[in-house]
């Protein structure tokens, strides 16, 4: 019968003790929101042409703005929607570029109308001496 020796005080387990909370914040991603607010405010007409020209402005201290939305800047979902939940963006950003991208949709082959009649046409060169002379790969005069 073979016996096994350990260590005293050896951990069975490992030997890294438990991470103290700050390191466990440190490598758990940050999958909370961040909320924006489309606003509405009145300016002068001296402040708007600033805005429009530079897309930013200093409005005044005091001044009440109107907000008409609160979405998240990840995922721009509103706030009523998603409060208390992870950022889809953060977790997966496939929502916001319309699904899986390596999968395309077959393109649409259009239908002729019922009396069309399809005539078959010559072929076009589009590269060399004769597409330039041809007029295909220089401006129209």
């Amino acid at each position: 019968m073979t016996e096994t020796k350990t260590l005293e005080g050896s951990d069975p387990a490992g030997s890294m003790p438990d991470p103290s909370p700050a390191e466990r914040a440190r490598e758990a991603p940050d999958l909370s929101h961040v909320w924006v607010v489309a606003a509405e405010v009145e300016v002068t007409p001296r402040i708007a042409k600033t805005a429009d020209y530079r897309g930013s402005f200093k409005a005044s201290a005091g001044q009440r703005i109107d907000a008409l939305e609160v979405y998240c800047k990840g995922c721009r979902r509103p706030y009523d929607e998603v409060t208390g939940q992870d950022c889809s963006a953060k977790v997966d950003n496939r929502h916001l570029i319309g699904g899986n991208q390596s999968t395309r949709a077959k393109r649409k082959i259009p239908v002729p109308p019922r009396n069309a009649r399809v005539v078959p046409g010559g072929r076009i060169q589009r590269r060399g001496i004769e597409a330039y002379v041809g007029g295909v790969s220089r401006p129209a005069r």
